[in-house]
Protein backbone atom coordinates (compact mmCIF):
# COMPACT_ATOMS: atom_id res chain seq x y z
CA UNK A 1 0.00 0.00 0.00
CA UNK A 2 1.50 3.15 -0.92
CA UNK A 3 1.92 5.56 1.87
CA UNK A 4 2.36 9.03 1.06
CA UNK A 5 2.98 12.43 3.40
CA UNK A 6 2.70 15.55 2.90
CA UNK A 7 4.49 18.68 4.88
CA UNK A 8 5.08 22.31 4.52
CA UNK A 9 1.53 23.71 5.68
CA UNK A 10 1.48 26.57 7.90
CA UNK A 11 -0.05 30.02 8.17
CA UNK A 12 0.88 32.52 5.72
CA UNK A 13 -0.09 36.23 4.96
CA UNK A 14 -1.62 37.34 1.81
CA UNK A 15 0.59 37.54 -1.33
CA UNK A 16 3.14 35.12 0.38
CA UNK A 17 3.79 31.67 -1.09
CA UNK A 18 4.87 28.17 0.34
CA UNK A 19 5.88 24.90 -0.74
CA UNK A 20 4.34 21.51 0.18
CA UNK A 21 5.65 18.31 -0.10
CA UNK A 22 4.69 15.06 -0.97
CA UNK A 23 6.90 11.71 -0.53
CA UNK A 24 6.91 8.49 0.23
CA UNK A 25 9.33 6.35 1.69
CA UNK A 26 7.89 3.18 -0.53
CA UNK A 27 7.71 2.04 -3.96
CA UNK A 28 8.83 4.05 -6.86
CA UNK A 29 7.15 7.19 -6.67
CA UNK A 30 7.92 7.99 -10.07
CA UNK A 31 5.05 5.46 -11.44
CA UNK A 32 2.40 7.65 -10.92
CA UNK A 33 0.37 10.57 -11.52
CA UNK A 34 0.48 12.84 -8.33
CA UNK A 35 -2.59 15.20 -8.13
CA UNK A 36 -3.21 18.22 -5.43
CA UNK A 37 -6.31 18.53 -3.78
CA UNK A 38 -7.76 20.91 -1.25
CA UNK A 39 -10.56 20.98 1.02
CA UNK A 40 -11.84 24.28 2.75
CA UNK A 41 -14.21 24.22 5.57
CA UNK A 42 -18.06 23.83 4.02
CA UNK A 43 -16.75 23.07 0.70
CA UNK A 44 -16.26 20.23 -1.48
CA UNK A 45 -12.42 18.99 -1.81
CA UNK A 46 -11.49 20.73 -5.63
CA UNK A 47 -8.13 19.24 -7.47
CA UNK A 48 -6.21 22.18 -7.86
CA UNK A 49 -2.77 20.46 -9.57
CA UNK A 50 -1.74 17.37 -11.42
CA UNK A 51 1.50 16.36 -13.06
CA UNK A 52 1.49 13.15 -15.21
CA UNK A 53 3.50 9.72 -14.18
CA UNK A 54 5.24 9.42 -18.15
CA UNK A 55 5.44 12.60 -20.14
CA UNK A 56 5.97 15.63 -17.19
CA UNK A 57 2.58 17.02 -18.42
CA UNK A 58 0.91 19.47 -15.55
CA UNK A 59 -2.55 20.34 -15.26
CA UNK A 60 -3.98 22.99 -13.19
CA UNK A 61 -7.26 24.40 -11.67
CA UNK A 62 -8.55 28.17 -13.12
CA UNK A 63 -8.57 28.71 -9.83
CA UNK A 64 -4.49 28.67 -9.25
CA UNK A 65 -3.51 29.10 -12.82
CA UNK A 66 -0.59 31.59 -12.57
CA UNK A 67 -0.24 31.11 -8.96
CA UNK A 68 1.15 27.54 -8.26
CA UNK A 69 3.46 25.57 -9.83
CA UNK A 70 3.72 21.32 -9.39
CA UNK A 71 6.81 19.31 -9.89
CA UNK A 72 7.97 16.07 -8.81
CA UNK A 73 12.06 14.81 -8.60
CA UNK A 74 11.69 11.00 -8.71
CA UNK A 75 15.10 10.24 -7.55
CA UNK A 76 13.86 11.63 -4.15
CA UNK A 77 10.07 9.55 -4.48
CA UNK A 78 8.92 13.52 -3.88
CA UNK A 79 6.84 15.68 -5.79
CA UNK A 80 5.98 19.45 -4.43
CA UNK A 81 3.34 22.51 -5.19
CA UNK A 82 5.10 25.77 -4.80
CA UNK A 83 2.61 28.23 -4.14
CA UNK A 84 2.68 32.18 -4.66
CA UNK A 85 0.95 34.86 -4.39
CA UNK A 86 -1.47 33.45 -1.77
CA UNK A 87 -4.71 34.93 -1.29
CA UNK A 88 -7.13 33.76 1.85
CA UNK A 89 -9.56 32.17 -0.01
CA UNK A 90 -6.43 29.62 -0.68
CA UNK A 91 -6.97 28.41 3.30
CA UNK A 92 -7.71 24.31 2.93
CA UNK A 93 -6.35 21.20 3.89
CA UNK A 94 -3.93 19.93 0.90
CA UNK A 95 -4.05 16.53 0.23
CA UNK A 96 -1.40 14.76 -2.25
CA UNK A 97 -2.51 11.82 -3.95
CA UNK A 98 -1.34 8.85 -6.24
CA UNK A 99 -2.82 7.53 -9.29
CA UNK A 100 -0.72 4.65 -11.05
CA UNK A 101 0.16 5.20 -14.50
CA UNK A 102 -2.17 8.20 -14.72
CA UNK A 103 -2.27 11.47 -16.73
CA UNK A 104 -2.32 13.93 -13.73
CA UNK A 105 -5.67 14.95 -14.70
CA UNK A 106 -7.37 16.09 -11.96
CA UNK A 107 -10.63 13.35 -11.91
CA UNK A 108 -10.70 12.84 -7.71
CA UNK A 109 -11.68 9.11 -8.18
CA UNK A 110 -8.79 7.76 -10.41
CA UNK A 111 -6.82 8.66 -7.54
CA UNK A 112 -6.17 5.42 -5.40
CA UNK A 113 -3.88 6.80 -2.84
CA UNK A 114 -4.07 9.85 -0.43
CA UNK A 115 -2.38 11.79 1.77
CA UNK A 116 -2.79 12.89 5.30
CA UNK A 117 -3.25 16.59 4.23
CA UNK A 118 -1.08 19.49 5.64
CA UNK A 119 -3.11 22.92 6.62
CA UNK A 120 -2.56 25.86 4.99
CA UNK A 121 -3.96 28.86 6.48
CA UNK A 122 -3.68 32.44 4.55
CA UNK A 123 -4.70 35.21 7.03
CA UNK A 124 -2.99 38.47 8.46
Amino acid sequence: QLQLVESGGGLVQPGGSLRLSCVTQQYTLGYYAIGWFRQAPGKEREGVAGISSTDGSTYYSDSVKGRFTVSRDDAKNAAYLQMSSLIPDDTAVYYCAADLWGDGQLREKEYDYWGQGTQVTVSS
